[in-house]
């Protein structure tokens, strides 16, 4: 099955750790970087989509953080 994760936070170095973490878990980029000006909080954020081939079926039950 493919498995498809949104990450996103500020910008900041926790979110390149999580995207790096992802990446070390056998994740893999999918697109480029997305990046917005959050007015509320009054910073940027950032996003990344990654994929993921693994064995099973897909529930919706599945912890993709997990995986």
């Amino acid at each position: 099955m493919k498995l498809y994760r949104f990450l996103s936070a500020d910008d900041t170095s926790e979110f390149c750790h999580k995207v790096t973490e992802a990446l070390n878990k056998g994740w893999v980029l999918q697109g480029d970087p997305t990046y917005a000006y959050d007015h509320a909080k009054g910073v940027m954020r950032c996003g990344q989509a990654v994929v993921k081939e693994t064995e099973g079926t897909y529930t919706p039950d599945i912890k993709l953080g997990e995986q």
